[in-house]
């Protein structure tokens, strides 16, 4: 079997599974919510409302019906490509939600994307390229100190030295309150400024933008650091590298063109897995920051027992994680020709 035809269908196969997985998502995503203490009529109507009232809501979101019927319902939704209405914003779908708030979710993650490979792939070339070095103790103790710390404590610790103490940069929105945000099709509000050509706005966006993005890529580019940096020195030491440095090639040429191209092979699949986790696992970050994301709105649907939000977005996220992972094997495929399936 040829490469083309076997990738073919390790593709075909994996898009097949894709349904499996986001069905199996949200089967334990239904089953948990309804398994955690707690009603979702009392968190809307509040615990002092009429027994009457409680039953007679219950009854009209449909929470009245055995566990097997309500499941079935929902599944059925599903397949005509409904996520549900919000149980606590009466009216509002979940389409509707995720139109409002995953703009902002994907600025946040891509200025972290950006942050995290730039910071990450610089220092772990530094480090690998002079090995046991003050450079390559200092790489491993940066890589350590990224990942263990956390990541509310560090978002509050620059919000006090950067936005209060400083006044550099404003934290709590993702435009002035007091100012009409870009308008525009992608709900971006740097793409929509720019689109705009107006460059005050794009400004201000990317003002706002800058010290979630500075937090979250810091503390995610400890990972493509470690990566980075244990694969350069084995590329390092390969047998074409030596061949290049007796034909007299500047060493800085060497790392940048030919060794660091190999080493970002493995890189590749952890920098598309991490931007797909974080466009629906930006939690902590979102918080931290008061940012009007989707993560946060996830939050906000968990601790309402808001059961269509929190179900219709998990599928969502789901489906974006199957996507990605499907990319990400087809571009690693196209990169290292050594890869078989």
């Amino acid at each position: 079997m040829s490469r083309s035809t076997a990738l073919r269908y390790y593709i075909l196969s994996r898009l097949l599974l894709a349904p499996l997985m986001i069905w199996t998502i949200t089967t334990l995503v239904f089953l948990l919510m309804r398994a955690t203490p707690g009603d979702p009529v009392d968190a809307l109507l509040g615990p002092r409302a009429p027994e009457s009232a409680k039953q007679e809501f219950r009854s009209q979101l449909g929470l009245d019906a055995p566990l097997w019927l309500q499941y079935l319902r929902y599944m059925g939704s599903l397949l005509h490509l409904n996520l549900g209405t919000s149980l606590a914003s009466q009216g509002q779908t979940v389409g509707q939600i995720i139109q409002q708030h995953f703009p902002a979710t994907v600025e946040l993650t891509v200025g972290g994307m950006l942050v995290a490979a730039i910071v990450g792939i610089t220092v772990g070339s530094l480090a690998a390229s002079r090995p046991n070095t003050a450079m390559d103790a200092g790489g491993r103790l940066f890589g350590i100190l990224t990942y263990a710390v956390p990541m509310y404590w560090f978002g509050m610790i620059l919000q006090l030295i950067f936005a209060v103490q400083l006044r550099w940069f404003p934290i709590g929105t993702r435009f002035p309150l007091s100012a009409t945000p870009p308008q525009g099709p992608t709900g971006l509000y740097v793409v929509d400024s720019l689109f705009q050509s107006n460059w005050a706005q794009c400004f201000t966006a990317l003002h706002y933008l800058a010290l979630p993005s500075l937090t979250l890529g810091i503390l995610i580019s400890g990972i493509f650091e470690r990566m980075v940096r244990v694969n350069l020195k084995q590329t390092l030491r390969a047998d074409y590298v030596e061949a290049a440095r007796a034909r007299g090639i500047p060493e800085i040429r060497i790392v940048a063109v030919h060794a660091l191209k190999n080493a970002l092979i493995p890189v590749v699949t952890i920098l598309g897995l991490t931007f797909a986790s974080l466009l629906g696992g930006a939690v902590l970050t979102e918080v931290t920051f008061s940012w009007p994301g989707l993560a946060n709105r996830l939050l906000e649907a968990i601790s309402q027992r808001d059961y269509p939000v929190v179900q219709g977005l998990m599928v969502f996220f789901a489906g974006i994680v199957a996507i990605v992972s499907i990319l990400i094997d087809i571009l690693n495929a196209y990169i290292d020709p050594r890869i078989r399936y």
